[in-house]
């Protein structure tokens, strides 16, 4: 397994991202292709290893003041003068950019034209979204999952859907198993850095995102708010997400939790997961679940560091289950099954599945999360319910816990090391 920081401390692309072949796959067929993600997890590095190894392009970043005045200034001369393809670094900071590429993509066809990457989800504002319509791609760059970091050959939710469950033996038993694991997080920067070095970065970079992120995108007037929102939200983190409750706290509307949360979700900092349910439309009305992207900024935001992860019965639960779901989303997104991903809730919580994912063919599998050592029947009784109730197009059901072996438990349900997550 990789440490912290080992795999990218030297200078260069060293760790695989996940994305990069579709990333490689679109340019060939797409004349624009946006790569989205939040501050700091390597979209830079990753776009600018394309351009230098792969797809030889020129580079342009609007996070330089000078270079993004003059876009602002002239997005059509800028353009002109711009060579082809162009990497643009940061599109979001320069919106207008975006309708002059539109006119020059409709005009020349081929793929491959532009590269744009950003830090918030342009899609969110419609008219970005309607001058690119049909014209772009879009792809995700989440912080490390632990797969990419371990250099896995193969992807977990496809062997998990095509029911090829890996056979882990020998794995390190009880929390030691994760706890630095989760506190170590994703963030390439936050990665290289001791743990108290790291918790500034934290500091750091939260204030960065509320003072350039959010005010590149939105006109809030109590973005003071938002470093306490986040840290409710950690606070709640794996759990279903009730906004009144939240703005009881922080003595604001529920609108205006709803808003904050989604502006965080705009710059990839949170996630929401819907409840999954056999109906289709049932499923719009559910509670949804909320989670941190990353398990590093969870820590940080819960106060919590290895030795309380270890030990905090109220801590480890909730941060591995948002770990575990968090990475299970990472690799769904670059799986070749692409399936959706759900929680499930039933009978007012007295069966639940941490995660579901479901294919386009309707096939269903489950996976339940456990910090313990050792599995009952209790601990997978969801699945078993989730089973029963779908037949056939259940795949199969994993407890994810922190024992030392996979074990069967049943009709096709296992208990599995969590390492199975990144294990070839």
């Amino acid at each position: 397994m990789s440490t912290a920081g080992s795999s990218e401390k030297a200078t260069g692309y060293l760790v695989r991202r996940a994305v990069h072949g579709a990333l490689l796959t679109a340019l060939k067929d797409t004349r624009v292709v946006v790569l989205l993600g939040a501050r700091q997890v390597g979209k830079s590095t990753l776009t600018r290893y394309v351009a230098d190894r792969d797809v030889p392009m020129s580079l342009v970043s609007l996070d330089d003041t000078t270079v993004r005045a003059a876009v602002v200034d002239d997005p059509a001369g800028f353009l002109a003068e711009a060579g082809r393809p162009l990497l643009i670094d940061e599109a979001q900071r320069a919106p207008d950019l975006l309708f002059e590429i539109k006119d020059i993509v409709d005009l020349d066809r081929e793929p491959g034209r532009f590269l744009l990457t950003g830090s918030a989800n342009i899609l969110t504002a419609p008219k970005l979204r309607e001058a690119l319509t049909g014209r772009a791609e879009y792809l995700t760059l989440w912080p490390f999952s632990q797969s990419e970091l371990n250099g896995c050959r193969t992807n977990f939710v496809d062997r998990l859907l095509a029911r090829d469950i890996p056979v882990v033996e020998n794995a390190p038993v009880g929390r030691s198993a994760f706890v630095d694991v989760v506190v170590a997080g994703g963030y390439p920067e936050a990665r290289l850095r001791p743990p108290a070095r790291r918790r500034r970065w934290y500091r750091d970079y939260i204030d960065s995102l509320v003072e350039r992120d959010l005010r590149d995108i939105a006109d809030a007037k109590r973005l003071d708010v938002v470093p306490r929102l986040l840290r409710l939200i950690a606070v709640r983190a794996a759990n279903l997400f009730v906004p009144s409750n939240v703005a009881g706290e922080l003595q604001i509307d529920a609108e205006t939790v709803v808003s904050y949360t989604k502006l965080l979700e705009t710059i990839f900092v949170v996630k929401r997961i819907q409840a999954w349910r056999p109906g289709i439309g049932s499923r719009e009305i559910q509670h949804e679940k909320i989670y941190i992207v990353d398990s590093g900024l969870m820590a940080y935001l819960l106060g919590a560091d290895e030795e309380r992860i270890a030990r905090d019965d109220q801590i480890t639960g909730k941060i591995l289950e948002n770990f575990v779901a968090m990475e299970v989303l990472r690799l769904s997104e670059t799986s070749e099954a692409e399936p959706r991903q759900y929680h499930y809730r039933q009978h007012k919580g007295r069966y639940e599945v941490d995660v579901v994912l479901e294919t386009l063919a309707g096939k269903i599998a489950g996976i339940e999360v456990k910090a313990a050592a050792t599995v009952k029947p209790d601990d997978y009784s969801g699945l078993v319910k989730l089973r029963d109730a779908r037949g056939p197009d259940f795949v199969a059901g994993v407890v994810l816990y922190a024992g030392a072996s996979t074990k069967p438990l049943g009709d096709r349900l296992w208990a599995m090391p969590l390492s199975g997550l990144w294990v070839d």
